[in-house]
């Protein structure tokens, strides 16, 4: 089954699976507010920052408790083999997030819609600014049913594998840094920027061009492939565009906002 599922697919869908907005926008404004200003009918909102990740530090978007993803999903009315569909307002930067977590805490069935809200709407899709009721899910949530890295699982992976970075080319290479206090990238590390998976309306290139993207940039299906970001946000979407591409990777979920707590671990710089 695809990791991703398209507007008309869902529709089609007998039985409607939960549905879960996480509209985020890391430079704001809070994605509640664009919630309340309409979102698909039934839809629960999620929050990235305080249901998706755990409190800062190290890291600004480290892995959340189990019991808050418990809660999060129980609301939403999931049990253990509830169907889920999480989205944001277009590109699923967000979503892939809710994506790639639910599925470490052990959600089975979790797909993308993919171009989001935007995509919804554009196909006459409605709109609501109705709060579903709370559910009463029984979904209980355990960690890891899927690959994660850790600083050192990250050194070694560039190492030996490769070791995507999905921030943007000027960031990776240390040029600027708008968000961390350090700049560069983890070294020999491989920059292959998440914006590039999509197209201008937020939807993900087909698989054999995903295919080809990544071959180009040494990954083949033959060796170990982990991917970060500068939180572990951004390198779940570029985990979900070779997922779509049928390579398995291993998110470094600290990321380069991890990474750069401890002075010992080394910087690279450049392209």
């Amino acid at each position: 089954m695809s990791a991703l599922i398209t507007v008309e697919e869902l529709r089609a869908l007998g039985e409607r699976p939960v549905l879960i907005d996480v509209t985020w926008n890391l430079a704001g404004p809070p994605g509640k507010e664009a919630y309340d200003a309409g979102h698909i009918p039934g839809a629960y909102f999620v929050d990235l920052d305080t249901e998706l990740a755990g409190p800062p530090g190290p890291g600004r978007h480290p892995l959340p408790a189990a019991t808050t993803v418990t809660a999060a999903l129980r609301r939403a009315g999931v049990g253990p083999s509830t169907p889920v569909v999480v989205y944001d307002a277009a590109n699923s930067m967000a979503a892939a997030r809710a994506w790639w977590i639910f599925r470490y805490f052990g959600v089975r069935d979790v797909r993308v819609l993919d171009g989001g809200l935007a995509a919804w709407q554009a196909a006459g899709g409605e709109v609501t600014t109705e709060v579903p009721a709370a559910g009463n899910g029984s979904f209980i949530a355990t960690a890891g049913h899927i690959p994660m890295l850790d600083a050192d699982g990250a050194a070694e992976v560039a190492a030996a594998g490769v070791l995507l970075d999905a921030r943007a080319p000027e960031r990776f290479a240390g040029e600027v840094e708008p968000m961390d206090p350090v700049a560069g990238h983890i070294p020999r590390a491989v920059n292959a920027p998440t914006t590039a998976n999509v197209d201008e309306t937020g939807h993900f290139l087909l698989p054999d061009e995903l295919r080809e993207r990544f071959e180009k940039l040494g990954v083949d299906g033959s060796t170990q492939v982990g991917v970060y970001c500068g939180s572990g946000v951004t390198a779940a979407h570029e985990a979900l565009a070779l997922e779509i591409t049928g390579i398995s990777s291993a998110v470094y979920i600290g990321s380069w906002s991890e990474w750069i707590t401890d002075p010992s671990r080394p910087i690279a710089i450049g392209r």
